[in-house]
């Protein structure tokens, strides 16, 4: 009882429903509302009529979904008619906005004549790009779709037919895979006979599987050749020439066993019948038609896949549809026929074969998956599916002459589509195309850690950078064959290492009247840390940048550092730098990690820093020196060392933009900063310098925990050559980030 009451509560809380329209232009002063709406908006309407494509230009058409429904067959409730629908299609306007960026409206029609919906559809169709069909009873949903698809140069797509199909066909092909068996080989038995059931037969066929060798059962049972009872033409497409008569009968001996159908449909006893090693997916909602524990109660080479979240191999149709109309929207695509449909099987099922990402493990509580029988298809979180099946859905329906709009370039697709994930992720990519023009070879000394190998194949993979790691070889060695990684990289074990010795002399030479000998730092360098080794090799230009800390604390990755390379001549210190991204652009703010209580000279080397840093990120840098005064509006030592640090920045950098000391919303907000006509700023700043570590500290974090901006750093500042520090909670990706940062850092180094 309580989950239907957090149900409850969840879409009443609030704002009711789930869903809001929110404007995507300003409309906030009188020449706003003149370019929104009269006289303004004439212009697009007379460009529209004149060119009717340009509706694709100038309106929302081409990101907007209308889920159209009747409610005569919501999820497994049956007919509850059109307004008690309306949670559904609310639901999945969400999933369409937070899995593909794609705007929906729901449209509940309060009619079961198929006739009515199609011509509210076609009447509908200058407003939406493409139309999802949904919770709409068999047979009509198969007349609606087929003559809609007949009538409409948009999309139209029954997701209640297709989608479990595409999702259950890509987990099928990675079953039979495990298995070691064929698709033509196969016999299958389909249990239910509407729409999805209908769909996952015409899919398994069109992947292989011979329509001798399927088997239909509805509620009657074996759906045969001469049967009159309870037929219709759909049903009458999978008639079979078989003395079976029942579910019972057609189960024993069969490879596949598919259920569309309802709770306790299949039995133990059909279990213990079916050939060796049997694919089972049970798929009735909410309840399957066995368990996987009643299944494995009979036998243990089942593979299970159910329409549950609660158990492994979940068939979630939001694997699905939010990504096949990404693709086709984003081509203009006239249709979505079945080679877009056999294009996203087989995206899928690619997927998951591939390495898991900590970032979808931490979205299921840091359960690891790895492709194997209880994981044979991708998350609904894992991020990669919308960088995999819309390009895969695009590049079928421009293969299939569907595409009015085909994409010249595949590869900057995918980095538009990585973009709309968030801000931070067109970022890096940007960072990461920096790098892989000129890779530069970059030290790990956490080298058997197993997020650092895995980062590493993805380093090489891409053409980010050289990785080279520093560890006990034969534990890097084992623990890649435990991760199934093929890793051709440089393994350095500083305790037989060449190198080592004469790294120990340099380190001596460097702290030998800092209390060090020389037994002292071959000891270091040989055994006791790897920090201080990966640093010698960047000194001695083995390396050309050190990434560490995954496995440390911070001052430990510093404090070598800072011994072996040192920082750059003419600083007093190093300084500590976050790259803030968010919906309203990105801000560079320091110091956050290093300088407790700077001076002002401290103060100003972290501006100059900072800037030059946003300059290596092609950002160009607006510099706020940020206080609790408004130039001179209170007099305190606080603000009279922000004032200063400010003064001397503009000494050694008359060209940098940059002002104060100055409040922060001063800095951000343009109607504030206008008030002072006589600053140097003429556009908020974007890279904002604390006046200690207290306020960049807690700033930054409060930026990233509240407002939900995403955080990208450490980035050390003022190292002699490029050293950066992980973070201990970091995954494969904010490895492959800083590595890419770090790269970059070398690169400029090297102008």
């Amino acid at each position: 009882m309580a989950k239907y009451k957090d149900s409850l509560e969840y879409h009443a809380s609030g704002r009711k429903g789930k869903i809001e329209v929110i404007p995507t232009k300003p409309c906030r002063t009188a020449a706003d509302l003149s370019l929104a709406y009269s006289p303004g908006v004439a212009e697009p309407c007379l460009a529209i009529e004149k060119n009717p494509e340009d509706a694709y230009k100038y309106t929302a058409k081409g990101n907007l979904v209308a889920v159209v429904s009747n409610g005569t067959a919501v999820l497994g409730l049956g007919n509850l008619g059109a307004l008690a629908g309306k949670p559904v299609m609310e639901g999945k306007g969400i999933l369409f906005k937070r899995f593909a960026d794609i705007d929906v409206f729901d449209i509940e029609l309060d009619t079961e004549d198929p006739d009515e919906i199609i011509k509210a559809c076609q009447l509908l169709e200058p407003t939406f790009g493409g139309i999802n069909l949904e919770d709409i009873k068999a047979p009509e949903c198969f007349y609606i779709e087929e003559t809609l698809k007949k009538t409409m140069n948009i999309p139209v797509f029954h997701d209640d037919q297709h989608g479990t199909a595409i999702i259950s066909s890509a987990a099928l092909i990675n079953a039979l895979h495990l298995v070691g068996k064929k698709m033509e080989d196969i016999r299958i038995v389909v249990n239910g006979a509407g729409a999805s059931a209908n769909s996952c037969a015409k899919l398994a066929i069109a992947l292989g599987v011979k329509p001798n060798n399927m088997i239909m059962c509805d509620s009657k049972g074996v759906i045969y050749k001469g049967r009159t009872e309870g037929m219709n033409p759909y049903k009458e497409l999978f008639a079979a020439d078989t003395p079976f008569r029942t579910l019972e009968e057609a189960a024993a001996g069969a490879d596949v066993l598919f259920g569309l159908s309802v709770k306790g449909a299949f039995t133990p006893e059909m279990v213990r019948s079916m050939a060796p090693n049997p694919i089972i997916f049970a798929m009735a909602n909410p309840d399957p038609e066995i368990t996987p524990e009643e299944a494995f109660a009979v036998r243990s080479d089942v593979i299970m896949a159910t329409g549950r979240s609660d158990y492994p191999n979940q068939v979630n149709n939001v694997l699905g549809f939010p990504f096949i109309f990404r693709g086709a929207l984003d081509v203009r695509a006239t249709g979505i026929n079945e080679e877009m449909k056999l294009a996203a099987v087989h995206a899928l099922a690619r997927l998951a074969r591939e390495e898991v990402p900590d970032s979808v493990c931490k979205a299921y509580g840091n359960k690891k998956f790895s492709f194997g029988p209880d994981y044979i298809i991708p998350k609904p979180f894992d991020p990669r599916v919308l960088l995999h099946v819309a390009p895969a859905i695009a590049q079928a329906a421009m293969d299939s002459g569907v595409a009015r709009q085909p994409i010249e370039d595949m590869a900057k697709y995918v980095e538009q589509l990585e973009s709309s994930q968030g801000k931070s992720k067109e970022i890096m990519r940007m960072i990461i195309n920096k790098a892989k023009s000129d890779p530069k070879k970059v030290v790990f000394p956490e080298g058997e850690n197993e997020k650092i190998l895995r980062a590493a194949q993805v380093l090489v993979e891409e053409g980010i950078a050289n990785p080279i790691l520093v560890g006990d070889k034969k534990k890097i060695t084992q623990t890649l064959a435990d991760l199934k990684l093929e890793l051709d990289v440089p393994i350095v074990d500083p305790a037989d290492s060449e190198l080592t010795d004469g790294y120990a002399q340099e380190l001596y030479a460097l702290r030998q009247r800092k209390g060090l000998t020389l037994s002292e730092a071959t000891r270091i360098m040989r055994r006791k840390s790897r920090v201080h080794f990966g640093c010698m090799m960047v000194r001695k230009g083995d390396a050309d940048a050190l990434l560490g800390g995954i496995d440390t604390h911070y001052p430990e990755t510093i404090r070598p550092a800072l011994q072996v390379i040192g920082k750059q001549e003419g600083l007093s210190s190093v300084h500590g730098l976050y790259m803030m991204v968010s919906k309203k652009g990105v801000h560079f703010l320091a110091d956050t990690t290093v300088c407790i209580d700077p001076t002002p000279e401290e103060l100003a080397e972290t501006a100059i820093l900072a800037a030059e840093k946003a300059r290596m990120l092609d950002v160009e840098p607006r510099v706020a020196m940020l206080s609790f005064s408004n130039f001179g509006s209170v007099d305190h030592p606080q603000t009279k060392k922000v004032k200063r640090a400010a003064e001397i920045v503009k000494e050694r950098a008359p060209e940098l933009a940059v002002d104060g000391e100055m409040q922060s919303d001063t800095a951000v907000v343009q109607e504030l900063l206008q008030g002072f006509t006589f600053s140097k700023l003429d556009a908020p700043a974007n890279t904002l310098i604390f006046p200690d570590l207290n306020s960049g500290n807690i700033c930054y974090k409060l930026l990233h925990h509240v407002g939900e901006a995403e955080a990208i750093g450490p980035i050390l500042m003022g190292m002699d050559k490029p050293v950066h520090v992980l973070q201990r909670g970091d995954d494969v990706d904010d490895i492959v980030n800083m590595a890419a940062i770090a790269v970059v850092d070398a690169q400029n180094g090297n102008e």
